[in-house]
C-alpha cells in the first residue's frame, strides 16, 4: 500500500514541477497585469486622450455621463449654456462636449484585457486552461510531502489560513 502512495506522490510531484515551470511566465504576466488592473481608477500607466464630439442637446448630468461613458459625472459649475465637469465641458445649446479621458498605453492594454475575457473570444480557452493549471498546482501541492509530517501539517494550516483570509477579504469588499 505504501508503494502505491509513494508512486502517486512521485507522479504528482513530477506533474506539479513540470506544469509549474510551464506556467511561471503566465503567472508573472497575470500578476503584473492584475496589479495594473487594481489601479485602473488612477492615472497609473495611462495617458490623456482629448475628446471632442457633438451629442444631444440639453442633457442632464446623468444623461451626459451616459453619453460620454463617465459614471457619476457631476457638473461643477454652469455659465450660460456651458456646463463644466471634471476634465471637460458641455454646451447644452450646441451639444458640443469636450473632455479628457485617461487610457492605458497601447502596449499595456492587451495584458489588462486578459482579466476581462468572456466565453465568446478564442482566448477564453487559454484563460480556462490557465485557471485549471493553477487549480491543479494548488491541489497537487498536498502530494509534495507525506501526510503526518511537519511540512504537510504546516501546509494544511497555511491553506486553511489562506481560505479564511480570502473569505474575510470578500466579506469586507
Amino acid at each position: 500500500m505504501e508503494a502505491t502512495g509513494s508512486k502517486m506522490r512521485k507522479i504528482m510531484r513530477d506533474l506539479h514541477n513540470n506544469i509549474g515551470y510551464f506556467i511561471v511566465g503566465l503567472v508573472i504576466i497575470y500578476a503584473l497585469s492584475g496589479i495594473v488592473q487594481t489601479y485602473r481608477d488612477t492615472a497609473f500607466l495611462k495617458h490623456d486622450i482629448n475628446n471632442e464630439k457633438i451629442i444631444d442637446t440639453n442633457l442632464t448630468a446623468e444623461k451626459l455621463g451616459q453619453a460620454i461613458k463617465q459614471k457619476e459625472l457631476k457638473i461643477i459649475k454652469t455659465e450660460g449654456d456651458l456646463s463644466y465637469f471634471k476634465d471637460g465641458s458641455y454646451n447644452a445649446k450646441t451639444g458640443e462636449v469636450k473632455y479628457v479621458t485617461k487610457e492605458w498605453y497601447g502596449w499595456i492594454k492587451p495584458f489588462t484585457e486578459l482579466h476581462k475575457q468572456n466565453s465568446k473570444g478564442l482566448i477564453h480557452y487559454f484563460t480556462v486552461l490557465f485557471a485549471a493549471a493553477l487549480f491543479f498546482m494548488s491541489i497537487s501541492a498536498f502530494w509534495m510531502f507525506k501526510p503526518g509530517t511537519k511540512a504537510f501539517s504546516s501546509g494544511v494550516i497555511l491553506t486553511v489560513l489562506g481560505i479564511i483570509a480570502s473569505v474575510i477579504l470578500v466579506l469586507l469588499n
